[in-house]
């Protein structure tokens, strides 16, 4: 059971996440429905870690038709989760067989 997805956030692998992580910054989407506090409370339980600062956006709507109906797809957020110095969190890669 993988505890990262079981809570509604996902991490990011991008360009811009992977520049981030030098400066000690961490991405990942989550529910919209999260607030900052429940996601910084969560990461700090979770990880172990102190949290210093977090910057948050919506991303863009990407519509999806089928047939007449045209549906939303996009139903979180983008979160940028910065550490303070002298902690991190261990790469989260799922092995693939």
């Amino acid at each position: 059971m993988d505890l990262w997805m079981e809570s509604n956030m996902a991490v990011v692998f991008t360009e811009k996440s992977i520049r981030l992580l030098r400066n000690n910054q961490y991405t990942s989407n989550v529910e919209s429905g999260s607030t900052r506090t429940e996601i910084k409370h969560w990461v700090e339980l979770f990880f172990g870690v102190k949290v210093i600062a977090m910057n948050s956006h919506r991303l863009p709507v990407k519509g999806r038709r089928k047939g007449p109906i045209m549906r939303h797809t996009m139903h979180y957020r983008r979160m940028i989760i910065m550490l303070q110095s002298g902690y991190s969190i261990p790469p989260l890669i799922e092995k693939r067989t």
